[in-house]
């Protein structure tokens, strides 16, 4: 490993930037969400609930992005990634048991069991596992890679269909979660093409998870109301019921005008922008913040995941890279998904936005996977690895990346 040096702190700011960002819009509209929730389903929500419960959230993903960042190795990380992916499919697995069973330990909204009721708490394995299929693949691709097998069916192809079959299994159709599962395709397929893997081979198993995906999808009276939703909205038919998500979506950053509403000042969060704090908080910003205020949040977005590209192009272990490229995938993934969804570019999907959303398990993995890639940071060598079969070129500018000497 290369000489430890400083962390990336364009990853480490943007992070903390966006948690903060959510912590101010969810203190605006939590109150507007109580009201909601306490008028239509008699709950008894106080004005700050949604407040301290996104508080707690950012604490805990703080822990967990600084064991991640700071005290948890990552070779042990490394040594781990078996045994963190079984506990994750295992956790899955459980989950679907409960909820056939009509366990109160599994629970359900909407008709979809997706969460552990522990009390005052809830879980979503489906994040575990995330993290776990991020670990786990750049573990086996970087074995496979050593071992001469990358490409061959019964060494490398089948035991990876196995496990990533399995995993987008228990979260498509055991927990109906398409949203999580566009997640975990982008991390499988960011990681293979990033690993070696025959082109050809590739874009193969890409066509039959694609056609796979399009019969999930058109089997599902569900997912296909989504689809003519989508249609209906873009060829400008008349409204109805399935059009109204993605309608106020829209009319809420259309009104946001340039420089938006002002904090407090959201119309939409009062009821009329189904999921507010979470799905659909992009939205929200755009009410609240405007054009300039999205257009902040997407740059921020973005130069985080040019600052991941940048450690992955300067680290030089196979795995370590993988791993950078899967948290990459990961993010990209979910934020252009929930961009796209909120400004009617695709059908809505159900999928969070990073940091930003509300809810827990979901900023607490992505903050360990992030803090993950920052400690992996700290050991970049100054020339860009384009590929350990082949012979670096030197890396350009005086960065961290480049300023010190190295040491193998």
């Amino acid at each position: 490993m290369n000489r430890k040096h400083k962390s990336d702190f364009g990853i480490l700011f943007a992070t903390i930037g966006l948690m903060v960002l959510g912590l101010i819009v969810i203190y605006a509209i939590g109150p507007m969400r109580a009201n909601v929730l306490n008028s239509t389903y008699g709950t008894n929500y106080g004005a700050n609930d949604f407040f301290f419960g996104q508080l707690r959230s950012v604490f805990l993903s703080l822990v967990a992005f600084v064991l991640a960042f700071k005290v948890i190795p990552y070779d042990l990380i490394k040594k781990l990634a078996k045994p963190i992916m079984i506990v994750a499919i295992l956790a899955s697995v459980l989950l679907w048991i409960l909820a056939e069973s009509g366990s109160s330990l599994a629970k359900c909204e909407l008709g979809e069991c997706r969460w552990y009721n522990l009390g005052p708490v809830s879980f979503q394995p489906a994040e575990l596992l995330k993290v776990a299929l991020v670990i786990y693949l750049a573990d086996f691709l970087t074995r496979k890679k050593e071992e001469g097998s990358i490409g061959k069916f019964k060494e490398f192809w089948l035991p990876l269909i196995i496990v990533c079959g399995l995993s987008l299994g228990l979260v498509v159709v055991a927990q109906g979660d398409l949203g999580t599962g566009v997640a975990l395709m982008a991390i499988i397929f960011g990681t293979l093409l990033a690993s070696g893997v025959p082109m050809k081979q590739y874009l193969i198993m890409l066509a039959i998870v694609l056609v796979v995906a399009v019969g999930a999808i058109a089997t599902s009276s569900h997912r296909m109301q989504r689809i003519y939703a989508w249609l209906d909205t873009i060829s400008g038919a008349a409204s109805s019921d399935s059009t109204y998500h993605i309608e106020n979506a829209m009319l809420a950053i259309g009104t946001g005008g340039l420089f938006g509403a002002g904090i407090g000042n959201s119309v939409q969060a009062t009821g009329y922008l189904p999921e507010s704090i979470n799905d659909s908080v992009f939205a929200i910003m755009g009410e609240t913040f405007g054009f300039v205020g999205l257009f902040i949040v997407i740059a921020v977005f973005g130069a985080m995941l040019l600052r991941m590209l940048k450690v992955a192009e300067h680290t030089s272990g196979q795995n370590e890279r993988l791993l950078i490229v899967g948290v990459f995938s990961w993010t990209l993934a979910q934020v252009a998904v929930n961009i796209m969804a909120m400004t009617g570019l695709v059908p809505v999907t159900g999928i969070t936005l990073p940091l930003l959303s509300y809810g827990g398990t979901s900023m607490i993995f992505i903050s360990f996977a992030i803090g993950l890639v920052l400690q992996l940071s700290c050991y970049t060598s100054r020339e860009v690895v384009k590929n350990e079969d082949i012979s670096s070129r030197r890396g350009v500018g005086r960065t961290h990346y480049s300023s010190r000497r190295r040491r193998s």
